[in-house]
């Protein structure tokens, strides 16, 4: 990870470097979690039978969970909100996460017939951008601060 760090060093503007950083460390904890999040998917739809929508739904309450945990002590450390007040806050954007995965799940997987796996890989690109935007300027109001 140092070794990314240092080319960024180099290439990116010396101010928006923390930006870049916090966004990395975003996509690390994001990608892990999704990863999780699908690993939930596959085990409630192909294991249990679940619908597609509500397996989606599901792991992703669990999953966006576990993220705010983490990105709050790795990503957005510097915050004033108390835990309680920004997960309250993680809590209204991701319902709005919650309501793309699974409209996006509904649309994709039983109106389209797409792969359900696949349907959610592409949905986790909208709803990593809106609930890192959104996290980021509106519920820790760390945009901008140091890391």
């Amino acid at each position: 990870m140092k070794l990314v760090f240092d080319k960024l060093y180099a290439i990116i503007p010396t101010e928006h470097l923390q930006s870049v950083q916090r966004f990395f460390k975003y996509a690390l904890v994001g990608g892990s979690t999704f990863a999780f999040d699908l690993l939930l998917l596959t085990l409630f739809t192909s294991s249990f039978g679940w619908d597609p929508v509500w397996s989606a739904g599901i792991a992703f309450l669990i999953a966006v969970s576990i993220n705010y945990l983490i990105s709050r002590k790795f990503v957005f450390k510097g915050t004033l909100r108390s835990v309680h007040a920004g997960y309250g806050g993680f809590l209204l954007i991701a319902g709005c996460g919650l309501a793309i995965v699974t409209g996006g799940m509904y649309l994709l997987v039983n109106v389209l017939a797409w792969n359900f796996v696949v349907s959610r890989i592409l949905i986790a690109f909208v709803t990593g951008t809106w609930n890192y935007l959104l996290n980021l300027y509106v519920n820790f109001r760390v945009a901008g601060k140091h890391l």
